[in-house]
């Protein structure tokens, strides 16, 4: 019996969830091309920046001992 009442338990939050899920869905719209544009943009710098830190720890690292 308890396997039985813990599935009920599970189906019921699977239910629960995509419920909230499909609402999150409805809300959702595309984004403009400049929304999107500065949402790229935001993304590319970050990503620079991430690479550039290793690269400048990558250079530090490898340097020969002076």
């Amino acid at each position: 019996m308890a396997i039985s009442t813990e599935s009920v338990k599970m189906s019921s939050i699977n239910e629960e969830f995509f419920k909230k899920y499909m609402r999150v869905l409805k809300l959702a719209r595309t984004p403009t091309r400049d929304e999107f544009t500065k949402i790229a943009l935001v993304a590319a710098i970050g990503v620079f920046l991430i690479g550039l830190l290793g690269f400048i720890i990558y250079v530090i690292m490898t340097a020969p001992m002076r």
